[in-house]
């Protein structure tokens, strides 16, 4: 007796494009909308999903260039034109947002990078005590300290194979921060990287590679 066939109709999925209506409302929903239904979706979704959502991260940061260096002259304001003192530069802050971006999505050794040639250029200026530049500043120590983390796990995730690598960007860290250190006491101010200075120190990349 010849099989039966089914009937029903094929449940595959047809990949490699977006429906036409889910597109629309991807193009034209608010932000923080956007925002709820892609953390609803992956607390409820596998974690295969997730993977593939940070899959698909890395990369679009990496195709739109979210991973080069900024030039450090060109992060800070002039608090008075010809002075050595900044203020709070939205410059800055985009490449802050693109550092925690890159951390997030599970690429820290990218975000150290960048963060660090933010370190270098502080070297060589001043700021006010208790300003909003400082308070900034705080954020960025605040953002070594997690980039560190996400590079742990990058490592521990195998994600990077090159131990020489890891270890040029923990040393470039390290010597921005010490060098940024003597310079702001140099000046007399409040080094403000102490925190992102200690996770640096403690950051053990022998473990990773598993020495």
């Amino acid at each position: 007796m010849p099989a039966v066939e089914d009937s029903q109709p094929s449940k595959d999925v047809v990949l490699g494009h977006v429906n036409l209506m889910t597109d629309t409302f991807i193009s034209n929903v608010a932000l923080n909308d956007l925002q709820a239904i892609i953390r609803s979706t992956l607390a409820t979704s596998p974690p295969s999903v997730t993977d593939r959502f940070k899959e698909a991260a890395r990369a679009r940061l990496v195709s739109s260039n979210a991973t080069a260096i900024p030039d450090r002259s060109t992060l800070f304001d002039e608090l008075i034109e010809g002075s050595t003192y900044r203020q709070r530069s939205p410059r800055l802050e985009a490449v802050l947002l693109r550092t925690r971006a890159l951390y997030g999505a599970g690429m820290g050794l990218a975000s150290v990078a960048i963060l660090t040639a933010v370190v270098v250029g502080t070297a060589g200026i001043r700021w006010e005590a208790d300003s909003d530049f400082e308070n900034q500043l705080a954020a960025v120590d605040a953002d070594i300290a997690q980039a560190i983390v996400s590079a742990g796990q990058e490592l521990g995730a195998k994600q990077i194979k090159d131990d020489a690598q890891s270890q040029g960007t923990r040393k470039a860290l390290l010597d921005a921060l010490v060098a940024c250190q003597d310079a702001v006491c140099a000046w007399g101010g409040n080094f403000p990287f102490e925190r992102g200075l200690a996770s640096t120190e403690n950051w053990k990349l022998d473990q990773a590679f598993g020495g």
